[in-house]
């Protein structure tokens, strides 16, 4: 494909240029190359950076064949599907060719570019790394197919590709000085090691020693996202070994001190060789602190684009109120002054969207006068998509004609999480238990552009993580940009976004990581209780005390939790320091 001619505003390589390195990245609906929150959050960081001009190139992989497409059976049972897409249609093929070598064989990597354009056509390039190429061994060729997919050591080559083939392919590309190389998550920690490899070959030396890595690390930021153990990538150290055959003998002086027990922590490389570490918000900083004691940890709480999030109807009603939003979100806080009836007629456009395509994708047909209560996220046992049906005989006694509500799911599990899908399968039975009493329907192939309808179309938001597993959760933030208050459990950003009956609702509580019965009932109890007791009720009998909880929620939530402070704080604490 030949080069697009250059664009205004285009970022070119300076001593200031972010390298912002993420296994996944959610660019726009039709390009499936991230599965959930990580990808969407990175998205949303570039999105931001090309609004905000600031200098940054994004770094990630092209998986061919996407992260997977969701099938649900009648049962609920997923299956997946490879995702077919075209990638000239969206793409641009840079020339450039570098390669690593793995199990002793050299692998060929090219980049394909996108580019992300801002507000006033600033851009921000994305560079999805590709070794399907021609030179490459056919098992080489797939290593960039499919997202979080194959074994261990698909994996673990994966992120080699990621990290020492990112690094090369930004140094063809001209990036010689970089400020600083941000690694989203472990799976790009690998690029610590090429740097320190740099650092020796430009002094001369045989080797690499403790003042080559001392060199590199104030070039690197690492943001941990989970306190979930399958978050933080573990190889044994003779696959290490066999794979990463770039680095001959020096191997084991890189990685030495994040091994343990015959095991390559990514997680620990990244920590190890990183000046500036954070959690993903001020509770999740601490939970990481108490992890990693031996790290200095700060937090800067997620947030999301505003501008991609916020639904069309709310929008028209923003920019007839509040016309300078998109390039100062904390100007939403003027939202509070927000007249009820034009805000309720927008939400209703929202969520008559939102109706319309749970109609295309399910063929159920619901109210848009009925309370809606949405619940979309991964799939996965910590997230107790199965919380609001604890008790099935008090939900339908709190399904009354005079406040009734309908449920919208949404959420995919990995293809290797046996308890995520199983999970599926129990909403599917609740589902059909409550047939022609409640309508409940999960909507499958959750993406991004679900989410934004989703998102924006539902009355409330429900969250039901077990603390402290939820290290941030942006779906909420989504929801608060579009007037739509959360209930939820006391973790991640809730903690912080959470002013009881203003911005929304808490509930429960359960602070083990290891959940009993008694702490699943408690919280279930709680959930009914807030519920039945406030939320409902004050829907159904007192409109305009709902339509202000939904106005503060856009007001104080949306003007904070968005994707131009969280870059702000990166740029003061993290890049610019």
């Amino acid at each position: 494909m030949a080069a697009d001619p250059p664009i205004a505003n285009e970022v070119v390589p300076s001593d200031d240029t972010i390298a912002y390195f993420s296994m996944e990245v959610a660019l726009q609906p039709d390009i499936p190359t991230y599965s959930g929150g990580l990808g969407v959050l990175a998205g949303d960081m570039l999105r931001s950076a090309a609004d905000q001009h600031v200098p940054m190139v994004g770094i990630s992989l092209v998986y061919r064949r996407g992260y997977f497409r969701q099938r649900l059976g009648p049962d609920g049972t997923q299956t997946e599907q490879d995702v077919s897409w075209e990638l000239t249609r969206h793409l641009e093929e840079l020339p450039e060719r570098v390669q690593v070598q793995l199990q002793g064989r050299p692998v060929h990597i090219r980049a394909w570019r996108y580019r992300v354009r801002g507000i006033d056509g600033y851009c921000v390039a994305v560079l999805l790394l590709d070794t399907d190429l021609e030179d490459n061994a056919a098992a080489d060729r797939q290593l960039t197919d499919h997202l979080y997919g194959g074994d261990a050591r698909t994996r673990l080559s994966q992120e080699a590709v990621l990290g020492i083939g990112g690094v090369r392919l930004l140094r063809a590309l001209g990036y010689r000085h970089i400020r600083r190389f941000h690694m989203n998550e472990g799976h790009a920690s690998l690029l610590t090691l090429e740097l320190a490899h740099e650092a020796a070959q430009q002094a001369g030396a045989a080797s690499v020693s403790a003042e080559f890595l001392a060199q590199i690390k104030p070039l690197c930021v690492f943001t941990t996202h989970t306190p979930v153990a399958a978050g933080h990538d573990q190889f044994a150290l003779a696959l290490v070994n066999e794979v990463l055959t770039d680095y001959g003998a020096q191997l084991p002086q890189h990685i030495g001190p994040c091994c343990l027990d015959g095991t390559l922590n990514m997680t620990y490389l990244a920590l190890a060789n990183s000046h500036f570490i954070n959690g993903v918000a001020k509770r999740h900083g601490e939970v990481s602190r108490h992890m990693f004691a031996q790290y200095r940890i700060d937090s800067i709480t997620n947030g999301v684009h505003a501008g991609t999030w916020i639904a069309p109807a709310i929008r028209e009603m923003l920019d007839r109120n509040t016309p300078d939003w998109p390039l100062d979100n904390a100007s939403l806080r003027a939202a509070m002054n927000l007249n009820s009836h034009e805000l309720w007629g927008a939400h209703q456009s929202a969520k008559l969207a939102l109706l319309q395509a749970v109609a295309e994708r399910s063929g159920r047909h619901f109210s848009p006068d009925t309370f809606t209560i949405g619940f979309a996220r991964r799939a996965t046992p910590y997230k107790r998509a199965h919380l609001l049906f604890w008790n099935l005989e008090r939900l339908l006694a709190m399904h009354r004609p005079e406040q009734r509500f309908q449920i919208i799911y949404g959420g995919k599990a990995h293809p290797e999480d046996q308890g995520g899908k199983d999970l599926i399968r129990q909403i599917f039975r609740y589902q059909e238990q409550l047939k022609g009493r409640i309508e409940v329907v999960y909507l499958e192939e959750y993406d991004m552009a679900l989410a934004q309808r989703l998102t924006a179309g539902v009355d409330l938001w429900l969250n039901t993580p077990l603390a402290p597993m939820e290290a941030s959760g942006t779906s909420g933030m989504k929801a608060a940009l579009n007037a739509v208050p959360s209930l939820s459990i006391l973790d991640g950003w809730w903690i912080e976004g959470c002013i009881e009956g203003v911005t929304g609702w808490s509930f429960g509580g359960s602070k083990a990581t290891a959940e009993s019965d008694d702490d699943f009932a408690a919280d279930g109890d709680s959930l009914y209780r807030k519920l039945d007791t406030v939320i409902l009720p004050m829907f159904y009998r007192n409109r305009e005390a709902y339509i202000a909880v939904m106005r503060q929620a856009l007001a104080i939530n949306g003007s904070f939790f968005n994707t131009e402070r969280m870059l702000d704080q990166y740029l003061l604490k993290a890049y610019y320091e």
